[in-house]
């Protein structure tokens, strides 16, 4: 433990500075507020012993500074040293900063009390702090595994939800287009019947694998929207845009050339894709692009599935 000592008395300097080092304690004097605040900027101690009256700048003033400089949750407890002990100096020293009042001349035997009593405050605080860290990675886990598909691994319905909403809004703001892709696995259920469940999840893992490969810009989000249904959320991205990524998305799952026998529209497991890109305004509604996406989505499956259908909407939404 390191003990920042400011006290311009010598003789008071010294006695505590030899108290302190029966007690096993390091002291680190200083004789002003000045260097007492590089002292604690360079040592960084376990706590602070300060007199009210200084040469340069006050106790009070010395403790606001150390105050000032703690960040991230930081504390250092500070104990005045003081033959001042009216009601008006302990309201303006803790108004300060400090936490205690040790009265001039200081006894051995009330010092190490207190410094005892703020090494198991410091301690508690120690444990609750690494606590708090410990929940805040948990916390933080938890987040990203509720944003998570369990089988596929990627972002699920909640994160698209979240993603697209904040997209919108941006989009927006920016006055920048955002468009929406909208696939679906053709004939699953057919696969599943066919080959089983577990064949089936495994399809669906590797088309979502496929899906994220084909997606490259990093401000892109792929997301399993529910069942054999996978989105593409594209923030700055026009109709042009859109059905080019659809295609890729559409032509990188048909080369994975996985059989699929059960399929009307082709001799491997193939999606149709449904896209739609709009410049969103305060009058529309995030809404209005899901809509479409899904809408042409649906009409890519009327005119016979493995393929795209793309809509362009207007500016008006």
């Amino acid at each position: 433990m390191k003990v920042l000592v400011i006290e311009d008395s010598r003789t008071t300097l010294d006695a505590v500075c030899r108290q302190l080092d029966k007690l096993g304690i390091a002291a680190l004097p200083a004789i002003d507020g000045a260097a007492g605040l590089e002292s604690y900027e360079r040592e960084k101690p376990d706590l602070v012993l300060l007199d009210i009256i200084l040469p340069d700048i006050d106790g009070f003033q010395v403790a606001e500074r150390i105050r000032a400089r703690e960040h991230n949750g930081e504390w250092t407890p500070i104990i005045f040293l003081t033959a001042r002990n009216t009601d008006e100096d302990l309201e303006r020293g803790i108004a300060a900063g400090g936490d205690d009042y040790l009265a001039k001349p200081v006894s051995a035997t009330v010092l190490g009390s207190k410094l005892r009593a703020m090494q198991r405050i410091l301690q508690m605080r120690g444990s609750l702090v690494a606590l708090t860290r410990k929940l805040d990675v948990a916390n933080r886990e938890l987040r990203r595994l509720s944003s998570i598909d369990g089988l596929t691994g990627i972002a699920n319905r909640r994160q698209f939800d979240e993603t697209f909403a904040r997209e919108w809004r941006r989009s927006v703001r920016m006055k920048r287009p955002l468009a929406l892709v909208m696939c679906d696995i053709d004939f699953f259920k057919q696969y599943n019947d066919m080959y089983g469940h577990q064949a089936g999840d495994e399809c669906l893992c590797r088309v979502a694998r496929s899906i994220e490969q084909s997606v490259r810009r990093p401000g892109d989000r792929v997301t399993r929207f529910g069942g054999e249904e996978f989105t593409v959320v594209l923030p700055e991205t026009e109709s042009a845009g859109a059905a080019a990524m659809a295609e890729k998305v559409r032509a990188g799952i048909e080369a994975l050339a996985v059989p699929h026998g059960g399929s009307e529209a082709s001799k491997v497991v193939t999606i149709s894709a449904g896209c739609a890109a709009m410049m969103p305004q305060a009058s529309n509604r995030a809404s209005d692009l899901v809509h479409w996406a899904d809408a042409a989505l649906y009409e890519a499956k009327r005119q016979g599935r493995n393929r795209v259908v793309n809509y362009t909407l207007p500016e008006s939404g």
